[in-house]
């Protein structure tokens, strides 16, 4: 399967396999992002219920913390039950998460990892390219992080960067944007045949709520870091971002590989509601255990073990 993957991304993007023919001016060939026929004006309409719920969270508080956790550690048990599945049967999983800065992506993968094996649920967040994957294949540094078998791959963004930043901020042509939303679909259905489940799930902030959250960055020491130039950029160009969301749903939203809208405006909510999508797609089975019992410590070869620490360098205990 990987070699055919690699094949049809070849023909994506064959023009990109020779040195210095990267569209590496971040200045130059920017789109232009004004509506074009065809593209997606109720494109959530069409997608139905199935796709976006109401926006009854307008109108409602956000969820409370004891709730929240209440409902987490119940989801949390379910992803331990999928975790022992996916070991036990082989079983391979994508999940990418998509979205725009400040909406939930990395507190959502956050409480979907912190009760499971980072062996099994593997995080995916690439840094920018290399000068080396420059010159490669776009799509070959993602496929390289594919999963084995008894692994999910969670991509805290993926290939879809050619369909979002690179596109809107003119890291990419228009004729690569073009050729990607062409061909993506083609590709994920190489994936899913290839016995590779994937899960594509795009989270929504709405414009208060992002600008709340970078006004938090602003001024949370502890959060700044999240804070860069890109950000501030894809800020400004809110519609400029929607317009590109609303092409990618409509090209690559396949039968196959669908697009999964979460609203996180209410990310407590938000991240429920993901988790339970995931566990409502994936065909997981609770796997039996026998009862695990302590055995008993022997105590052949017996010795006082804290007296032979005495005069070695303890941490200070500040607290």
């Amino acid at each position: 399967m990987q070699s055919v993957v690699l094949h049809l991304w070849g023909q994506m993007f064959g023009d990109w396999l020779q040195p210095g023919s990267l569209p590496l001016d971040h200045g130059a060939g920017r789109p232009n992002l004004k509506r074009r026929r065809g593209s997606s004006a109720n494109l959530l309409d069409r997608m139905g219920h199935a796709m976006v719920s109401e926006r009854a969270a307008d109108n409602e508080p956000k969820m409370k913390r004891k709730a929240y956790e209440k409902e987490l550690r119940k989801l949390q048990v379910e992803l331990c039950h999928l975790q022992d599945w996916v070991k036990q049967t082989g079983a391979r999983i994508i999940i990418l998460f998509e979205g725009r800065d400040a909406a939930g992506k990395g507190g959502t993968i956050k409480a979907i990892t912190e009760r499971v094996s980072p062996r099994v649920f593997r995080v995916v967040a690439l840094p920018a390219p290399s000068d080396r994957e420059k010159t490669q294949m776009f799509m070959q540094r993602y496929i390289e992080q594919f999963p084995a078998a008894g692994e999910i791959a969670i991509f805290d963004r993926s290939w879809y960067n050619r369909a979002g930043v690179e596109y809107v901020m003119g890291f990419c042509s228009e004729r690569d944007h073009r050729r990607f939303l062409e061909l993506c679909p083609e590709i994920e259905k190489q994936i899913v045949d290839g016995g590779i489940q994937l899960l594509k799930i795009w989270l929504e902030v709405g414009q208060d709520e992002q600008e709340r959250r970078f006004g938090a960055r602003i001024d949370d020491p502890l959060r700044q870091w999240k804070l860069s130039p890109m950000d501030l950029e894809s800020y400004r160009r809110w519609y400029d971002y929607s317009r590109a969301r609303d092409m990618m749903l409509e090209k690559t939203d396949s039968k196959h590989a669908p697009w999964h809208i979460v609203r996180s405006d209410d990310k407590r909510r938000g991240r429920l509601n993901c988790i339970s999508h995931i566990l409502r797609s994936i065909p997981y089975k609770k796997v039996s255990h026998a009862k695990v019992k302590l055995p008993k410590r022997s105590d052949k070869g017996k010795y006082d073990d804290q007296s032979t620490l005495n005069g070695r360098n303890f941490v200070r205990e500040t607290y």
